[in-house]
Formats: structure tokens, sequence, C-alpha cells
């Protein structure tokens, strides 16, 4: 047990360089499934708590910074002493072109259909259809994908193609910026 305590305090600081360098395959070596392009913003150390293998991710998933995926309910924990199997979890699920903003908590046994947006710091505790978009907490559905689209379009700055230097020099330019 001392030993591999020990092995945890020199392989959790590696870890944790990993999944900040190379979110993705952090979370793809962990055991989260993912089926396509998963970009993930900051470290994925630990975004996927105890169970990743319950976390499936589909193709085109944006996550933003600090969301994360709860698949195991601890508030079973205290009553173990007399219910000693006692143990609630369940799979989250992540469709196609779906993003998850900022701080969003994804709880267990949640769906979330394809060409959806989760809110920043939404918590998520029902299943999220295709083509929506949910916020808050608890997360609700507060507009149609479709419908967001349309007012994107309209107050678009037209700069979502550019990167790096070329996207901060119109970034300045747009909000007259030296």
């Amino acid at each position: 047990m001392k030993v591999l305590r020990l092995l945890k305090v020199f392989t959790a600081p590696l870890n944790m360089l990993y999944a900040a360098l190379y979110p993705v395959s952090y979370a793809r070596r962990i055991g989260v499934s993912l089926g396509g392009r998963v970009v993930i913003y900051g470290s994925s150390y630990s975004m996927f708590s105890s169970e990743p293998y319950l976390v499936t991710l589909g193709d085109n998933v944006y996550i933003s910074v600090g969301a994360n995926f709860v698949c195991h309910d601890g508030s079973t924990l205290p009553f173990r002493k007399d219910i000693p199997d006692l143990e609630l979890a369940g799979e989250i699920r992540v469709g196609n072109n779906v993003f998850i903003g900022m701080g969003a908590l994804i709880l267990p046994n949640v769906s979330i259909g394809n060409n959806c947006i989760v809110g920043a710091n939404s918590v998520v505790t029902r299943d999220v259809p295709d083509g929506h978009i949910v916020a808050g907490n608890p997360a609700r559905l507060v507009s149609k994908t479709e419908d967001f689209l349309l007012r994107a379009q309209k107050k678009s700055l037209k700069i979502g193609h550019l990167t790096g230097k070329e996207k901060v020099m119109a970034y300045k330019k747009i909000f007259e910026k030296k």
C-alpha cells in the first residue's frame, strides 16, 4: 500500500503535465471513448472523475476549461457502513457537433444529443435533445441551436476563420485597440 502511494507521488505530477499538454490524448489514455475529433481546452486531468470509461464523446466536440463529467453519486458514501454494496453511477454520452461551456458539470445518466450547446457553469442533470441549448443550474432548455445560429450569423464579426496573430490583429482593428 505504501509503495502505491509513493508511486502516485511521482506519477501524479507527470500525469498532470501530460493532461495539460495533451488533454485529448490523456482522456483517451484513461478510458474516455472518443468517436471522432474532440477538442479540450485546458487540462483534462480532473475533468472525467473516477470513471472515465463511462464517458463517450462523439465527433466535433469542444469542451471548455473547467468542465467536469461525473459518472458516480458520492452521496451514498455515508450509508455504506449499513449498506456496504450501495453504489449509484451511470454513463454520460455526448453526441456530435457539441460545445460544452466553461465550468459546466455533466452528471451521471445524461445524454447530450447532436448539435447542442451547454452554457458555461451549467449543471446538466437531464438528457439534452438534439438541436438544443441548455443553461443554468439545473440546466434548462433555453433555445434551439438553429435559432442561435441565425442570431449568431447576424452578429458575427466574420473572423472565425482566422487564427493566431491574424485574429488578434482583426480583433484589435474591430474594437479599435492598439
